[in-house]
C-alpha cells in the first residue's frame, strides 16, 4: 500500500477554517517567541493554532525544534539537534504561568541522539510546571524513546496527568509514513505505561494516508488491548508539497462513526473529526474521562 502513488484528493469544503482575529493570538505568539520557546502548533503547522492561541492555550514543544527522524507526514525540521537546554523546563513553566494555564500540554521532537531520548527534560518540565503553578496538571505527548522502558518510567515518575503516545497510522503504512518507527514498539510504550501506573494512557492517529477501514478497526483494537483508554483521530493534511500527499478526505460523518466505534470497543473517551489533533481540547477530554 503506497499512498504516495495515489492521485491527490481534492480538499472538500468542510476543511475550511475561519481564522480568528482576537488580540490574544498575537499576545501568545509573542510570549512564546520572547521566551525562546517552541510550540508544536507552529512547528507542525497545526490548523488549530489560531483558535488555540486565541483561547490562551498552546502545546509546548521541548528539546529544541529539530528532529532526528524524518516522518513523511511531519513538518518539524529534520536536522542534527542542538544540545538540550537545561533551562528550557523553567522557561516553559514560566510561560505557562504567564498564560494562566492550569492544564499544560508538553510534547517534543524525537531525540534518538540522546541516551534517554530526552526523558529527563520531560520529567524536569513536568516538575517545573507543577512547582510554578501549584495544582496544575501536565499532559505529555512523548516519542517512543526507542523502546527504553527506564526512560519512560522516568517520565511516569514525574506524575503527568495523561501519558500520550501517538500510534499515528496503521501498521501497513509504517515503512512509508514512519520509516524509523516500529508499530509494535509504540504499542509496547502504551502497554508499559498502562501496566505500571494509574495514569490515563492516550493515543491518536491520522486518517487519509492510504489506510483502509479494516486497518483503522484493527489499530483501534490494538490500542485498546495495549491499555489505551483515550483515543483521537483527525484528518491528515499535507503540510508542504515535499510531504506525503493526502490519499483521501474522510467525511465528518465517517469520523463520527469511528468515534462511536471506539467507544463501543471500550474507550473511556474518543474524539474524532477532521480538525481533531491529539492535543486539541486536551483539558476537556481529560475532564470527560
Amino acid at each position: 500500500m503506497n499512498c504516495a502513488n495515489k492521485k491527490r484528493a481534492r480538499k472538500p469544503k468542510w476543511l475550511t477554517i475561519k481564522l480568528p482575529t482576537k488580540p490574544e493570538y498575537e499576545k501568545i505568539r509573542g510570549l512564546i517567541s520572547r521566551g525562546g520557546l517552541h510550540t508544536v502548533c507552529q512547528e507542525a503547522r497545526c490548523p488549530n493554532q489560531f483558535e488555540c492561541y486565541s483561547h490562551n492555550t498552546a502545546t509546548f514543544l521541548i528539546l529544541g525544534d529539530k528532529c532526528t527522524r524524518n516522518c513523511g507526514f511531519c513538518s518539524v525540521e529534520h536536522k542534527k539537534p542542538d544540545v538540550p537546554d537545561p533551562d528550557e523546563p523553567l522557561r516553559v513553566a514560566m510561560a505557562a504561568k504567564k498564560m494562566n494555564l492550569h492544564y499544560v500540554v508538553v510534547t517534543s521532537v524525537t531525540r534518538d541522539d540522546l541516551e534517554d531520548g530526552g526523558a529527563e527534560i520531560f520529567a524536569m518540565t513536568i516538575k517545573a510546571i507543577k512547582k510554578e503553578i501549584p495544582g496544575s496538571m501536565v499532559e505529555v505527548l512523548i516519542p517512543d524513546f526507542t523502546g527504553n522502558e527506564a526512560a519512560l518510567q522516568k517520565v511516569l515518575d514525574a506524575g503527568p496527568a495523561v501519558l500520550n503516545h501517538n500510534i499515528e497510522t496503521v501498521p501497513e503504512l509504517y515503512p512509508l509514513v514512519r520509516p524509523r518507527a516500529v508499530y509494535e514498539r509504540s504499542l509496547e510504550i502504551l502497554r508499559y505505561a498502562a501496566s505500571y501506573s494509574d495514569i490515563p494512557v492516550k493515543s491518536g492517529m491520522m486518517a487519509g494516508l492510504g489506510e483502509t477501514d479494516d486497518g483503522i478497526e484493527r489499530t483501534i483494537h490494538d490500542l485498546y488491548d495495549a491499555g489505551c483508554r483515550i483515543f483521537t483521530m483527525g484528518q491528515y493534511l499535507q503540510p508542504t508539497k515535499k510531504h506525503l500527499p493526502v490519499a483521501r478526505y474522510v467525511t465528518p460523518e465517517k469520523f463520527k462513526f469511528w468515534e462511536k466505534r471506539a467507544m463501543e470497543i471500550g474507550f473511556k473517551k474518543a474524539v474524532c473529526g477532521p480538525f481533531v489533533r491529539s492535543s486539541f481540547h486536551a483539558k476537556a477530554i481529560f475532564e470527560a474521562i
